[in-house]
């Protein structure tokens, strides 16, 4: 049995239906509860059940046409990329909103989306960047996004399937420099168990990269933490995965320094915690 809690939301799943039953009726002799029966909302996510195909389809189809009537796109005309293909916006480009607070609740929302929507995090995470002092080009962004979601898209999600779930496999990519304000990288990954996606990332670097396989580098290192977290998820929910966990990265350079003990002095700067994977090489 495995048990799901959120504040006051709960999600049970168990594999003995005799089990679950006599562990609700426990929760609630204790607890003034309400038993809401098979998962069909929860958090603002919707879940559906296929039943015939073993699948799980995780959406927010209701909380995206909330987001866009709040902000008055409901009528928008649709986008069909969330973000456009030319130079990158600075913090300083167009001129300051009034209402920087509605900016910000655009972008808080939208950050909630990403829960089931991995196609919008490179972009929420670039507009995010914004928040201290957005203006109006940073605003634009924003409801590109929204356009983007408009365009036929409120009811894509996340769709898991039943499978092996010993097999992990991740992969990461990093720009190098793409900040125009601070020159920084963004890296990101995902990460799937038996071919289900189950985690991802986009975000900014903390420290500035001198070489795009030092960049590359670095984003293989977050990635390797990412897998070592669910791994140790998995064995306490006796789950074992089979070794090694395949990561991977189309930076030659970075995949060569991974095997590579001698620290060269191009290497030396960069910080410890990033040779981890190394040592998680070395391992496996």
């Amino acid at each position: 049995m495995i048990l799901l809690v959120y504040v006051d939301d709960i999600i049970l799943v168990c594999t003995s239906e005799s089990l679950l039953t006599s562990f609700i009726d426990s929760l609630k002799s204790e607890f003034s509860m309400k038993d809401l029966g098979p998962l069909h909302y929860f958090l603002g996510i919707e879940a559906t059940l296929d039943y015939s195909a073993h699948k799980l389809l995780l959406t927010q189809n209701k909380y995206s046409i909330d987001i866009l009537r709040k902000h008055d796109m409901l009528g928008c005309k649709p986008c069909k990329t969330p973000v456009g293909s030319g130079p990158r916006v600075s913090a300083y480009d167009g001129d300051p909103l009034k209402d920087a607070a509605s900016y910000r609740s655009l972008v808080g929302g939208l950050q909630y989306l990403t829960l089931t929507r991995p196609d919008i995090s490179f972009v929420v995470n670039y507009v995010s960047q914004f928040m201290h002092s957005p203006t109006d080009i940073h605003l634009q962004l924003a409801k590109c996004i929204l356009r983007y979601i408009k365009k036929g898209f409120l009811g894509q999600g996340i769709t898991l399937s039943s499978g092996n779930c010993s097999e992990l496999t991740a992969y990461c990519d990093s720009d190098w420099a793409g900040c125009l304000d601070t020159i920084k990288s963004t890296s990101g990954y995902c990460v799937f168990v038996g071919g289900n996606l189950v985690s991802w990332s986009s975000k900014k670097q903390h420290t500035i990269s001198r070489s795009s396989t030092e960049v590359e580098y670095i984003g293989l290192a977050n990635a390797a933490a990412k897998i070592l977290w669910l791994s140790y998820l998995f064995e306490e929910l006796s789950i074992y995965l089979s070794l090694p966990c395949r990561l991977y990265c189309d930076n030659l350079g970075a995949s060569s320094l991974t095997a590579n003990p001698i620290f060269h002095a191009r290497t030396k700067h960069i910080e410890v915690d990033y040779h981890m994977i190394r040592e998680l090489l070395l391992v496996f």
